[in-house]
């Protein structure tokens, strides 16, 4: 049986509650803002909110975590909902399920061990900003389909109710943590803007958010091979970068909250609720970090707030979109940047002239691959190969060799360090073959045999000896050196005692 309270502390449910109340009145917009990125009806926005949110939050890996129809994921189909439509759409978003419960079930989650913290730094930082960027939306008008900054009136109305938002936000919990501040500061707004009769965009000027239960549909598209070569590349597109930003959201959490989440069970979960969305008209999403920091902000820690943020959402949508679609948009924007704010590693400027430089350079290049791009993929995929490129320079930087002969005249060797494809230009030049004795031996005790390179490195060293007649032999090869060695005798020669 799943636990729906999974820490060992008692949860408390009033925080849960009303955390679940506030990461709902945030995510219905953004959900909305995405749906009508892609061009999908706005429906779909929240009926993957729903859905992500409501099994995640019951059989994910990490309870405080909050998924829902993210735009992470929905900026990767674009291109396929104009060039073959919502259907194809729906299939590419059940694929990516797939692809992800594979994940899950393969247990392949471990590797986001891989991911740097200079990355992890990127990554975050690079979020903040686009969340924080993505605010100044809400200061701009659509006219006639030009759109155009706020001027004026208007402009001072929204900024003023931002401000205030702001203000009661970062001021209440020194007053009182009873409740979240972030509910408190929307619904001050809300009241203010309804009693006085303030004049103002509301939720209700993106979309409309009234509907009824997510639909049952079977996506139309032909079941050929022909359909897969359209749209697999997309799904896995879409099923990396919702893993890759589920499972950072997760170390992160892990972080903050001092307990360990289950990477592989989050995988699972995560695609089972993609798998629903691509049959009940969803568009598809991931864990979102901007939700998830006002969900543990607001002191949610169990599962409960998750289930109660999807289950508002549903209620919205079947009951309430007339009081929704009336919350200025202004209360949402000033949460949102107070979750910008929140999200940003500050900590990393405090550090950043006591770590290596390509430590700052990667995590720079990982923030501005985010934000410009908005391909949280491609940012924490190039942040990784440029560590490990590192990595691999610095290991073949520790390859040390020293050399001594013996009474009897035969000539030691003695490796340290590992012998890879990084160190095999060093190795080659070390050895004297010319002006060596008959009897060398070759030391690794302090040393190992890492990959293919290095191995073809020790055949052809021993290649040179025997060309020059003499004989070169390894001594002291650790097992996995000896296992690879092993493998591989049927294209080469080495000697070893």
């Amino acid at each position: 049986m799943f636990n729906l309270f999974d820490f060992s502390q008692k949860p408390d449910y009033k925080n849960e509650v009303l955390a679940g109340l506030t990461v709902a009145m945030t995510m219905i917009p953004e959900s909305l803002s995405f749906a009508i990125l892609a061009g999908l009806p706005p429906l779909t926005g929240l009926y993957a909110a729903f859905m992500m949110g409501l099994v995640t939050a019951i059989f994910g890996g990490r309870p405080g975590m909050v998924s829902g129809g993210a735009g992470a994921t929905v900026v990767v189909l674009i291109a396929l909902m104009k060039s073959h439509g919502i259907d194809y759409v729906f299939a590419a978003v059940a694929l990516a399920g797939v692809f992800q419960l594979l994940v899950g079930l393969f247990r392949l989650a471990k590797y986001i061990a891989l991911v740097p913290k200079s990355v992890m730094y990127g990554f975050v930082n690079g979020l903040a900003v686009i969340i924080f960027m993505a605010q100044l939306e809400q200061f701009k008008v659509t006219v006639n389909g030009a759109t155009s900054w706020l001027t004026g009136a208007a402009l001072l109305t929204m900024a003023a109710l931002v401000a205030l938002t702001i203000a009661i936000v970062v001021l209440l919990p020194k007053v009182t943590k009873a409740i979240p501040p972030s509910l408190v500061a929307i619904i001050v707004v809300f009241v203010i803007v309804m009693v006085l009769g303030i004049h103002t965009k509301t939720v209700s000027d993106i979309a409309s958010v009234s509907g009824g239960f997510p639909p049952f549909h079977l996506p139309v598209v032909p079941f050929s091979m022909e359909t897969l070569k359209i749209i697999a590349p997309y799904s896995l597109v879409m099923a990396g970068v919702g893993l890759t930003e589920g499972l950072l959201t997760l170390n992160l959490v892990d972080e903050i909250t001092g307990t360990k989440g289950n990477g592989n069970r989050e995988s699972i979960a995560q695609g089972a609720a993609n798998i629903l969305n691509g049959f009940f008209s969803g568009m598809g999403g991931c864990p979102m970090i901007a939700q998830t920091m006002v969900n543990l902000s607001a002191g949610a820690r169990a599962r409960l707030s998750g289930i109660i943020a999807s289950l508002t959402i549903l209620a919205v949508v079947l009951f309430g979109a007339p009081v929704i679609g009336s919350v200025p948009m202004a209360a949402l924007t000033g949460v949102m940047i107070m979750v910008a704010a929140g999200t940003f590693e500050w900590a990393s400027f405090r550090i950043i002239n006591k770590m290596p430089r390509h430590d700052i350079f990667i995590g720079i290049l990982v923030a501005v691959i985010t934000v410009l791009l908005h391909n949280l993929a491609l940012a924490v995929l190039t942040g990784v190969i440029i560590s490990a490129l590192v990595f691999a320079w610095q290991s073949a930087q520790r390859l040390k060799i020293t050399h001594f002969t013996d009474q009897a005249g035969i000539k030691y060797y003695e490796v340290q360090g590992p012998l890879f494809f990084g160190a095999v230009a060093g190795f080659n030049q070390t050895f004297t073959v010319a002006e060596d004795p008959q009897e060398v031996i070759i030391d690794f005790k302090h040393s190992r045999i890492a990959d293919m390179s290095g191995i073809d490195a020790v055949h052809a060293l021993t290649a040179r000896y025997a060309e020059a007649g003499k004989n070169l032999q390894l001594r002291h090869l650790s097992e996995d050196s000896h296992v690879l060695l092993k493998n591989a005798a049927s294209v080469i020669s080495v000697n070893i005692i």
